[in-house]
């Protein structure tokens, strides 16, 4: 069984780095910037600017990079004495995380925009450019470990189950981790908020921020039509191939949705119908029963290894969800790609999510699924 040390690499003794702290506006970017501070680290605040075309306020705890938010960061860092700046990021972002996004959706599979902003923007554009100008690491609010093993350094779950980001984090190879600081990983988010009240930083109680940031009101399927049009096609019974509905777009489906499907008759049975297919080539979305949805090996691509790369056939645990359980598997890995044969079943499995693999609370590694069946 795998022993994680006893002290995050973040906590560890070490001379003062330079280091860049990435300040959304939120508590929990505000507390780690100012544990980095406590800790004797010069610190550079940094706001990064991802819209084009910013809100001027949050929609409660929808949406994210508004001006509300950039005010808010500026606050922060007066409060604890550093320097502040704006990045503009806003392209960089439109090209690799919000086109990336519409063009999942449009060929039928359900991405995850917040692993694309880690891997492509907050440790590759920020990383990068932090270290060009002579920083040591970037700092942020992700609840999240970093540990310094005998293997070097490991991603590890965060102490608070509720808050793990490290499902989302898990795009990160060891280069990244090695410049990467997550000094929230061994708080509670309750405890987050009480230091930063005492801290005097006025957005201790702000909501955190929810679902996708760049689409505030919440309705991804609106935000997609808006920008891909209509696309109309069948609903299909997927057991017995009778049409049941029309729909504008299967490109606004996901496998294992529920609501929304718009039927005006349920299955014979009586059973609820969910989305067991989505085909955007020929526009047709399969509904079926729940059963339908139970799958057992797993099929990915784009591996990523969050420490040193695995060979053959190694037991692990997987996660599909950001906050779902995981379930064993014995992972074989072929080139860049994973195979994951599943010791329970998942249900609602779809292509373009993130199957991450975990040893115990440390992250090996992830990979973008491509298919999901049954043995």
């Amino acid at each position: 069984m795998h022993v994680v040390p006893d002290r995050p690499a973040e906590m560890s003794p070490a001379a003062p780095l330079r280091i860049i702290a990435a300040l959304s506006g939120g508590v929990d970017s505000a507390v780690a910037a100012a544990r980095a501070v406590d800790a004797g680290h010069e610190v550079v605040a940094i706001h990064l600017a991802l819209s084009r075309s910013p809100a001027a306020e949050r929609n409660g705890s929808r949406g994210c990079c508004t001006v509300e938010d950039s005010h808010d960061a500026r606050r922060i860092a007066d409060v604890l004495g550093i320097p502040f700046y704006i990045w503009d990021l806003s392209e960089r972002f439109q090209d690799e995380v919000i086109d990336d996004f519409v063009a999942e959706y449009a060929a039928g599979r359900t991405p995850n925009p917040c692993l694309r902003c880690n891997e492509k923007i907050k440790f590759t554009a920020v990383l990068d450019r932090a270290l060009a100008l002579g920083f040591d690491a970037v700092c942020t609010g992700h609840y999240a470990r970093i540990v310094d093993s005998e293997n070097g350094r490991e991603l590890h779950r965060a102490v608070d189950p509720g808050k793990d980001q490290s499902y989302v984090l898990a795009v990160l190879d060891e280069q990244q981790l090695a410049s990467a600081m997550f000094p929230l990983g061994d708080t509670h988010k309750d405890e987050v908020r009480a230091e930063a009240a005492r801290r005097g930083l006025l957005v201790a109680d702000k909501p955190d921020s929810h679902d996708i940031c760049f689409v505030a009101d919440g309705d991804t399927s609106g935000w997609l039509h808006s920008r891909l049009g209509d696309a109309p096609g069948e609903i299909v019974d997927a057991v017995s191939g009778e049409p049941l509905g029309q729909h504008d777009g299967a490109f606004a489906f996901t496998v294992g949705q529920r609501r929304g499907l718009g039927l005006g008759r349920p299955a014979p049975d009586g059973a609820r119908r969910y989305v067991i297919e989505v085909d955007t080539a020929s526009s047709t979305v399969l509904v079926g029963p729940p059963t339908l949805l139970d799958v057992d090996l797993i099929y990915g691509d784009k591996a990523r290894w969050s420490g040193p790369a695995i060979t053959g056939v190694t037991a692990a645990r997987v996660q599909v969800r950001a906050h779902g359980d995981t379930v064993p598997a014995d992972v074989d890995v072929l080139g860049d790609g994973v195979v994951a044969l599943l010791g329970e079943s998942l249900r609602g499995v779809a292509a373009g999510q993130a199957m991450v693999m975990y040893d115990g609370t440390r992250v090996i590694g992830s990979a973008t699924i491509t298919r999901a069946t049954r043995q």
